[in-house]
């Protein structure tokens, strides 16, 4: 069983920019759907995944503004936040999704392959108006 460890957050201003990093030591990244969710009211919503051929997909409220990228020899995924406002504030969490089905794997962020990641501890973000 591997473990997520996430860093990077902190407080910006508006405009600002952040990368979060997430040491995923134990997970053998061809075999998991890797992703970025961050914490509402109504609980945890995805924001970026990157499957093990590179595919992205971003939720539309972060499209053009975070980027999400793996280093596939260091066990690392990233999450570079651009333009940063007061609405993604919160906390933000990495996460592993074992694929299933190897060989197609749909790392969408609603597809049900996220029904039951694991999880890292999460780094808060802070954009101040």
């Amino acid at each position: 069983q591997g473990r997520l460890v996430e860093s990077g957050g902190g407080s910006v201003q508006a405009g600002g920019s952040l990368r979060l990093s997430c040491d995923a030591s134990g997970y053998t990244f061809r075999d998991y759907c890797l992703g970025w969710f961050r914490q509402t009211p109504k609980g945890r919503e995805g924001v970026a995944a990157i499957d093990p051929d590179d595919n992205t997909n971003y939720a539309d409220s972060v499209k053009g503004r975070f980027t999400i990228s793996k280093d596939d020899a260091r066990n690392n995924i990233y999450l570079q936040m651009n333009d940063l406002t007061p609405e993604d504030t919160t906390m933000y969490y990495c996460a592993a999704a074992y694929i299933r089905v190897p060989g197609s794997p749909n790392c969408r962020l609603h597809h049900p392959v996220w029904s039951g990641p694991d999880w890292g501890q999460g780094t808060q973000v802070t954009v101040a108006s």
